[in-house]
């Protein structure tokens, strides 16, 4: 009842073009204040992060700034996840045209993240290494935010008013009925492992290869079956602002989206980060001692934004 309450207070849905045309006129047109803190905690050392706070569309124009944060959670080794961190971004880059304003800019971003994942994936291939990686990208372009990810390192948005949305699509093949069938119809096998005597255990995997997520960049000796085409949202922040919160798997086995985003209220950005990583260090210690050391392993990153003008903002997401 909670939730139909707020969502009959929302005010209409806008198209997303008419929010950023919006703003481009100079409706709300001020460029946010962007706040980010990380912490990180790996048993096995393959996860990574990036964070470029001060990129330049258009070099030497500060006008056309822009941040990107992403996590890179690896399998069978960490060099894909190295790969990708060293070049998703030159390869998103590079399918972006020059010359575009800034609106041209943001339309033709999605299309570029696209181009820039399956880029990035074919020349880590072209490195003969079975190893393979998550990877969850977000820009913010003044209140603009576009994300684009593949596997299940998730990015969330808490907005000002505490409505908590989810930015990515979990591209596991144990709750993702799409992914299971599209692999399926490609010809892949979706099953459980085989024990002796015909037992089954474990998530669904696809088959050769054994990977339980569906989409990611690198694992070449899984086959064609799992894909590098990213899931791509871009969404509008209101002047208010909202927080991100991007992470690896090991926050979302252990907290819901809900959780994550309540445990990182009324704190600075840089804490934040650091206390969701504690919580879990502690979920992991008690509720799970050595059962699951796969775990073990999560990067969290914490992503403030908001705006110059609005003062008042601030102070009311620092009370809650």
């Amino acid at each position: 009842m909670a939730s139909a309450a707020r969502e009959g207070n929302r005010p209409p849905s806008l198209p997303l073009a008419t929010l950023i045309g919006r703003e481009l006129r100079g409706d709300g047109s001020e460029r946010p204040l962007v706040r980010y803190g990380h912490s990180g905690f790996a048993k096995r050392g393959e996860d990574y992060f990036l964070v470029k706070p001060d990129c330049l569309r258009v070099p030497g124009d500060p006008t056309s700034a822009f941040s990107v944060f992403a996590v890179f959670d690896g399998h069978n080794g960490g060099s894909a996840a190295v790969f990708s961190k060293e070049h998703l971004l030159d390869h998103v880059m590079s399918a972006v045209p020059q010359g575009i304003s800034r609106e041209e800019w943001l339309q033709a971003l999605p299309r570029a993240l696209v181009a820039g994942f399956v880029k990035t994936d074919i020349d880590f291939q072209r490195k003969g290494e079975a190893s393979g990686t998550t990877a969850t990208l977000v820009v913010v372009d003044g209140f603009t935010v576009t994300v684009a990810s593949v596997g299940d390192s998730r990015c969330i948005l808490d907005t000002h008013g505490g409505v908590v949305s989810l930015l990515t699509v979990d591209h596991r093949l144990e709750e993702n009925v799409e992914e299971r069938e599209r692999v399926t119809a490609s010809g892949g096998e979706v099953s459980r492992l085989n024990l002796c005597g015909g037992q089954e255990v474990g998530p669904l995997r696809c088959w050769p290869g054994g990977l339980c997520l569906s989409r990611s960049i690198g694992d070449t000796d899984v086959g064609e079956f799992i894909v590098p085409i990213p899931h791509v949202k871009q969404v509008k922040l209101s002047n208010a602002g909202g927080r991100l919160i991007i992470a690896s798997d090991g926050i979302w086995d252990a907290l819901s989206s809900e959780t994550a985003a309540q445990v990182c209220r009324g704190l600075p950005a840089e804490l934040a980060g650091k206390l969701v990583v504690k919580v879990i260090s502690h979920v992991v210690a008690v509720s799970l001692c050595h059962t699951f050391y796969g775990m073990l392993h999560y990067l969290d990153h914490l992503i403030e934004i908001h705006s110059y003008c609005a003062a008042s903002s601030k102070d009311k997401w620092a009370e809650r």
